[in-house]
């Protein structure tokens, strides 16, 4: 008997709420009724709903993204506005940097005085006539050898405009300077 009362407390501990709510009073279908949800309301279908409110694709007020958005590196137009202004900012910095190292080097020939601004002249003109005659010379010399070609010519001849480019520029300065004095 024990035995059997050990069971039925260890089949009481394994009883679900299901279990032990149907093992209660039945309730009457009165009591039922009562207890369960109010039906909801109920739509009325013969009215039309007004779409007026609702957004149309094709109107271009919806914004749509091109599939390689992800891929762009400007994504957006205060982006875009951003970079254009870095952009403008470097290259002022960069002509005011021009123009100040322009101002230096007229500052720098204006100190010249007009002895030692001729002697430059004189010196830059004797150094180009110099130059060009050494490379006459070679080229003369590669001529009777038979070994001189339109290589070596072109290569002369570049060598004498990068000389008289940076002489231009030179003067220039000069040029700049010797007027500054004057004014």
């Amino acid at each position: 008997m024990a035995e059997n009362v050990k069971a039925r407390e260890r089949d009481l501990l394994l009883l679900s709420y299901a279990d032990v709510a149907a093992s209660g009073p039945k309730q009457s279908a009165e009591e039922l009724r009562q207890a369960a949800a109010p039906h909801p309301p109920s739509v009325v279908t013969n009215e039309s709903a007004s779409t007026a409110s609702l957004v149309d694709v094709d109107m271009p007020s919806v914004h749509t993204v091109p599939p390689d958005f992800t891929e762009q590196e400007v994504k957006t137009d205060t982006q875009a506005n951003r970079i254009e202004r870095e952009a403008s900012a470097k290259k002022a910095k960069a002509k005011r940097g021009a123009h100040e190292a322009d101002n230096w080097l007229q500052a720098q020939f204006s100190k010249l005085s007009d002895g030692t601004a001729g002697a430059l002249a004189v010196a830059n003109l004797a150094s180009v006539v110099g130059l060009s005659s050494y490379l006459g010379y070679k080229a003369w010399g590669l001529y009777e050898n038979g070994r001189l070609t339109w290589q070596n010519i072109g290569i002369g001849v570049g060598i004498l405009a990068a000389v008289g480019a940076a002489e231009s520029v030179v003067g220039r300065y000069l040029y700049k300077g010797k007027k500054a004095d004057s004014s």
